[in-house]
C-alpha cells in the first residue's frame, strides 16, 4: 500500500507545506526550523518523508509570535531550550529580553528629558555665529576640556578646527550634541549607549525632527512590549500542549 501523504484531514499528520502555507513560509524554511531545533524533531514515513503534528504547528506559531518582541535569534534560543526540556533556561532568556526592553524604556525616558532640557537651553542661549571654543563650552557645561576631547574621540562631538589657530570650534550642531551628551552622562548612561542617540539626532537634523523620531521610538518600544505579550500567550499554549 502506498504511504499516506500526511493530509491533515484524514490522519492528523501534517506535511511541511501544511505548516508553511498558513504563515507565508516556504517548505524549506519549515525544514530549516526543525533542523535548527526551533521545531521538535518530526517522525518520518517509511519513504523518509517528514510527518508533522499539531504540536509542530503550535511550536511554529509560538516561534513566529515570539520573533516580533524578542527578535529572531532570541526567539530561536527560547524555542530550542523548550524543545530540549530546559524550560528554566528558556525563562531566563525571556527575562533577559524583558530586562533589555526595560533598559530601552529607561533610556528613551532619559533622552526625552534631555531633549526637553536641551530645547529649553538652546532657546535661552546658543553659540555665537562663529562658534565657541572648547574652554568656554566646557565651563558652560561644568566639565573639563579633557572630557570634551574624550567625547570627540568617541565620535559623540565633532568640532571643526579654526583655520588660523587650529583650535577646536564648536558650531551650533556641535554645541547641541555636547549638551545632549552631557545630559545623558549626568543620567549615568555610558558613552556606547549615547552614541546611537547622537547618530539619531544628527540624522534628524533638528530638535523638532528629533522629537518626532522620539515619538516613533516610543511607539516601537510599546509595540515590542505588546508583541512580547502575544508571544508569551502562544508560548504558554505550546508548553501546555507539550505537557
Amino acid at each position: 500500500m502506498a504511504a499516506r501523504t500526511g493530509n491533515p484531514q484524514n490522519d492528523g499528520h501534517l506535511r511541511p507545506v501544511d505548516l508553511a502555507r498558513g504563515h507565508g513560509l516556504s517548505t524549506q524554511a519549515v525544514r530549516n526550523y526543525e533542523e535548527s531545533g526551533i521545531l521538535p524533531a518530526a517522525d518520518r514515513t517509511a519513504g523518509g518523508y517528514r510527518r508533522y503534528t499539531p504540536l509542530h504547528a503550535r511550536a511554529l506559531a509560538a516561534f513566529l509570535a515570539l520573533v516580533p518582541g524578542h527578535g529572531h535569534r532570541t526567539a530561536a534560543s527560547i524555542m530550542r531550550a523548550v524543545n530540549r526540556d530546559a524550560c528554566g533556561e528558556a525563562f531566563r532568556i525571556i527575562d533577559e529580553s524583558h530586562a533589555q526592553l526595560l533598559t530601552d524604556r529607561q533610556t528613551l525616558g532619559a533622552v526625552e528629558r534631555a531633549v526637553r532640557d536641551l530645547a529649553s537651553g538652546t532657546r535661552a542661549r546658543g553659540p555665537g555665529r562663529g562658534g565657541v571654543f572648547i574652554g568656554p563650552l566646557a565651563r558652560e557645561l561644568g566639565v573639563r576640556p579633557a572630557t570634551l576631547r574624550k567625547w570627540e574621540q568617541a565620535g559623540l562631538v565633532r568640532p571643526h578646527r579654526d583655520p588660523l589657530t587650529g583650535y577646536r570650534v564648536y558650531g551650533e550642531a556641535e554645541v547641541r550634541d555636547a549638551r545632549l551628551v552631557h545630559q545623558l552622562r549626568r543620567g549615568g548612561y555610558p558613552l556606547e549607549q549615547i552614541a546611537p542617540v547622537i547618530d539619531q539626532v544628527r540624522g534628524a537634523g533638528s530638535l523638532e525632527s528629533l522629537e518626532a523620531a522620539l515619538r516613533e521610538w516610543h511607539d516601537r518600544v510599546s509595540a515590542r512590549g505588546r508583541a512580547m505579550l502575544a508571544g508569551a500567550a502562544e508560548l504558554e499554549a505550546y508548553l501546555r500542549e507539550r505537557s
